[in-house]
């Protein structure tokens, strides 16, 4: 299969790279914001990248909970990031949890899905960060207290599939412990007038859920809905899930080799770290962090914990004193050092004032060593803050080829830190593009060949903590200066392998 492959901003550098760079992140002056609130807002706290603009950079907008949420502009140059304050009254709202973007109607322009508690909105992006509700879909949303959230595309449908994750029911008078509440599944409906949303469908039981992903786990050509749940509230009888993507939803149990998996789950992310072409699952918790891979190739959903000896579980504080264990919260894949070889960081903090876990928990970062193993390296990179993180976002934000990071706290001021690390190796920087419906090609696959190893990445919406990425993806290649590059795209297609020089942002058009 043919496609286009255009490249944006050619950079001619030269990198010395004889071994991995020690990362390096220097925090930036931010725009004032606090994500705050009672214990509605205990929970959430996302943050969402996208370029609302059109100009080429990463603009970030900032739930608020009881504060109103904000619309930070990108107007960073090459040698500095830099955010300045600019929200349109769309978005100028309290009680947001969280948010991720998406181009719903495929007109070019991002949209937002908006976590609330209360009413949750899709609001249609337009030029210059401008916003205003989708009027014509039919979407219509209950009150409830939404956590979760992830999209996908399915078959020749001109509007995406949602999936809303409803935490605790707040009207059930029993509550809060075993009252968590349903969870909302929106299909598009073809009519005289094109794809529409219904009412809502339940997914249920629901064990409140903090984070969502929809994943092709097994690479069969289809994307199940992955949901991670927190225990505090479901207490007994519940479960991580992953539901089944039939006509009729239906939960994977042990006739189809899912094991039951129990945690206090708060975020969740995947990506191929051992290069066998199958996503990992990573999911945080009060507690240990768990890494998970499929323990029978793609053939069943059966998930186990990797060995504790890989050194990503991150259980307990690493610097500040405190030997309780740690909660966990948003976690994302990056390689912040550009060798070629993916980095985790998580975001920690505790829930308010939980006795049992740590109140000084700094963030992660997991920096992967050539064995595969992972080693902390927060501390001395810069990223030891001790606020309640919650959401986050690792992108590039000035595109100098370095994966920046900004951290959204609770009832703390938002950070944004700047990747200076010295000496690091190349990169590639790849934007995909189709034909309506699905113009981000949400559900391809993009392989990448250094001669040495294929990276995998699956383009996804979802996961994450309350929030997520739309944007370039970005492939640290170490000493490599060329690779090729190939594209399975929605619905299997495959494109050819196609060379690309190193140090590049590419767009690959289908």
């Amino acid at each position: 299969m043919n496609m286009r492959l255009k490249l944006l901003l050619p950079l001619s550098l030269s990198f010395a790279f004889s071994a991995a760079a020690d990362p390096l992140f220097r925090p930036i002056d931010t725009p004032d914001h606090i994500y705050a609130g009672g214990w509605e807002h205990f929970v959430g706290g996302g943050l969402a990248a996208f370029d609302c603009d059109g100009d080429g950079l990463v603009d970030l907008f900032a739930a608020g909970g009881s504060n109103k949420s904000v619309l930070l502009r990108n107007q960073s140059t090459q040698d500095r990031v830099h955010f300045v304050q600019d929200t349109p009254a769309a978005l100028n709202l309290t009680a947001v949890n969280g948010a991720y973007p998406l181009d719903i109607d495929n007109d070019g322009f991002l949209d937002l899905a908006l976590l609330r508690v209360g009413e949750n909105l899709l609001l249609r992006g337009g030029p210059d960060c401008s916003f205003s509700r989708f009027e014509d879909i039919g979407f219509t949303a209950p009150d409830r207290w939404t956590t979760a959230f992830s999209a996908t595309w399915e078959g020749e449908q001109t509007l995406p599939t949602l999936a809303f994750g409803n935490y605790v029911d707040r009207s059930d008078p029993d509550g809060p412990f075993r009252a968590c509440d349903v969870n909302d599944l929106y299909r598009p409906e073809r009519g005289p007038e094109g794809d529409r949303y219904a009412a809502p469908s339940q997914l249920a039981p629901g064990y409140c859920p903090l984070s969502m992903l929809f994943s092709d786990w097994g690479r069969n050509g289809r994307a199940d809905l992955r949901v991670s749940n927190d225990r505090h509230y479901y207490v007994d009888q519940g479960q991580e899930q992953l539901w089944a993507m039939d006509p009729t939803p239906r939960l994977y149990d042990i006739n189809d080799g899912w094991q039951d998996h129990r945690l206090w789950g708060m975020g969740i992310a995947s990506r191929d770290l051992d290069h066998d072409g199958l996503p990992e699952v990573f999911m945080s918790s009060m507690g240990d962090q768990r890494l998970q891979r499929l323990s029978n190739g793609a053939d069943t959903p059966r998930f186990e914990d990797v060995p504790y000896a890989l050194g990503t579980t991150a259980q307990r504080p690493y610097l500040g004193g405190d030997g309780r264990p740690s909660t966990g919260w948003h976690i994302a894949f990056g390689d912040v050092q550009n060798d070629g070889r993916d980095d985790i960081f998580i975001t920690k903090g505790n829930v308010e004032q939980m006795p049992g876990s740590a109140m000084d928990d700094p963030n992660n970062l997991l920096l992967q060593n050539p064995d595969g193993t992972f080693a902390e390296g927060g501390g001395p990179a810069g990223l030891a803050s001790l606020h309640r993180g919650r959401g986050a976002v690792f992108a590039d934000m000035n595109n100098d080829g370095l994966l920046d990071i900004a951290v959204l706290n609770r009832r703390a001021p938002l950070e944004i830190y700047q990747n200076v690390t010295p000496d690091s190796g190349g990169w590639l920087s790849v934007t995909l593009s189709q034909p309506a419906p699905n113009v981000n090609a949400v559900g391809a696959w993009i392989e990448l060949d250094d001669s040495s190893q294929i990276d995998t990445r699956e383009i996804t919406v979802g996961g994450g903590h309350a929030g997520g990425t739309a944007g370039p993806e970005h492939f640290g290649l170490g000493k490599a200066k060329d690779v090729k590059i190939r594209v399975i795209w929605p619905e299997g297609a495959v494109s050819d392998w196609t060379k690309a020089v190193a140090n590049q942002r590419l767009t690959i058009s289908r």
